[in-house]
């Protein structure tokens, strides 16, 4: 075989090992991602359509996310919202609507405390996929009803779950162990709250 048979069939393998590693390392990409991300992963490619777009995204995400200086909450701080917490949680009975408008702001006002940029929601649910992306869901459920809710467009069931899925958010955002979080008292009918208080 003539010598420039070979470079070709030398070039045509280099070429092919280019490829098989091109392809191993996206494959290991989009594993990395998938599993970093969870849901998140699945709801951007499905919001972008082009895997390797929404990829980028979440990549962006992580670099941003990165340069970030994200703190824990002092021990006063996480008890003076768990307090603001528990006094929202508190009027959903009488006041569902203004209930669901409290604990939105609470939430915003925890990640600006934290370090968080709080610019606008996409932002700040981007930003929360990468540190707590099995809780994001969450965010962008009660978000939803949040807006439904200033449109007047909620029913107190959907203000019930907008409560259920910030509350989520919240204890993790405070940093309160799974074991040691407080009863949802979302659900309570006004006469079971009237008697537990004595009045």
């Amino acid at each position: 075989m003539p010598w420039w048979a070979w470079m070709l069939v030398g070039i045509a393998v280099l070429g092919l090992i280019a490829l098989v590693g091109w392809s191993t390392y996206r494959r290991r990409r989009s594993d990395r991602l998938r599993q970093a991300f969870g849901p998140e992963y699945d709801r951007v490619v499905s919001t972008t359509g082009d895997q390797r777009g929404a990829e980028s995204e979440l990549e962006s995400r992580q670099k941003r996310r990165a340069r970030l200086d994200i703190r824990p909450l002092s021990a006063a701080a996480r008890g003076r919202y768990a307090e603001a917490w528990r006094d929202a949680q508190g009027r959903f009975v009488d006041s569902p609507s203004d209930a669901v408008g409290e604990a939105d702001q609470l939430v915003i006002l925890v990640m600006r405390e934290r370090g968080y940029p709080i610019e606008d929601f996409e932002t700040r649910a981007g930003d929360i996929s990468v540190d707590h992306p099995g809780v994001v869901e969450n965010y962008r459920a009660a978000h939803a009803v949040s807006q439904a809710n200033d449109r007047g467009e909620a029913e107190t069931e959907d203000l019930r779950q907008a409560m259920v899925h910030y509350r989520t958010l919240f204890e993790v955002l405070l940093g309160i162990p799974e074991g040691e979080r407080p009863p949802d008292r979302t659900e309570e009918r006004p006469d079971e709250r009237l008697r537990e208080t004595g009045t």
